[in-house]
């Protein structure tokens, strides 16, 4: 089986579905909500809210299709120990990495803006992973669940495309994971990134991995499980 419309040329997806999983990156409440550490940065967060809706018919149909979901979200522990001095260093906004902010401490794990929004919220069976670099591979357990799940493919949601989105991306492909990136379910706070970053990861015959809308993949995915 094959999703025949991807970029730059056909995924061909795993022949045991159970070797497919969604990796959802960054889709919490402080990187997407006003008074989070995304805004805090001085963005704003309208493009990366846009992509909810699709995101979530993209989750609905893994879920109806019983593939495994992995969820990753950008957090610190509350001592900070896991929290270079040079990403803390680089934040120059109102309020630092562990701040009282709005939606709590900033990018602080347990608090309210390191929660993923509840439009997408996470279902039981669904694993939710901190990570406290941009790629989700670093310091996450991430690689080793993919592993003993014994998976293969990835197709990827979330934001910002630029940072957590292809850093992962980059990571994956390198430890051999077949990769898609669905375009219209990945965001960046300026667009103009994220359309790049398409170009990048299809360029030199899918360098990086493969690109495809949300409707390519779920109509894929429904004639796969009928």
């Amino acid at each position: 089986m094959q999703i025949t419309s991807a970029l730059p040329y056909e995924y061909d997806l795993p022949e045991n579905p159970s070797h497919l999983a969604l990796l959802m990156i960054g889709m919490q409440r402080g990187l997407m909500e006003p008074g989070g550490f995304g805004s805090l940065l001085g963005n704003d967060v309208t493009p990366v809210q846009a992509i909810v809706p699709t995101v979530k018919r993209l989750l609905d149909t893994f879920r109806s299709s019983q593939l495994p979901i992995f969820y990753v979200v950008e957090g610190h522990k509350p001592d900070l120990s896991d929290c270079p001095p040079s990403k803390q260093k680089r934040m120059q906004g109102s309020l630092n990495i562990g701040d009282q902010g709005p939606l709590g401490r900033v990018l602080v794990l347990g608090e309210p803006g390191t929660a993923i929004i509840s439009e997408l919220a996470p279902k039981p069976g669904e694993v939710v992973l901190a990570k406290p670099g941009k790629g989700a591979f670093f310091a996450s357990g991430l690689e080793e669940l993919l592993h003993e799940k014994g998976i293969t493919h990835l197709v990827m949601a979330g934001i910002t495309t630029e940072v957590g989105v292809q850093t992962t991306m980059r990571e994956a492909n390198d430890r051999g994971y077949e990769c898609l990136l669905v375009e219209d379910a990945t965001e960046s706070y300026n667009p103009e990134f994220k359309q790049i970053c398409l170009e990048m990861v299809r360029a030199q015959g899918g360098i990086v991995g493969w690109t495809a809308t949300a409707e390519q993949v779920i109509q894929s995915l429904e004639a796969w499980k009928s």
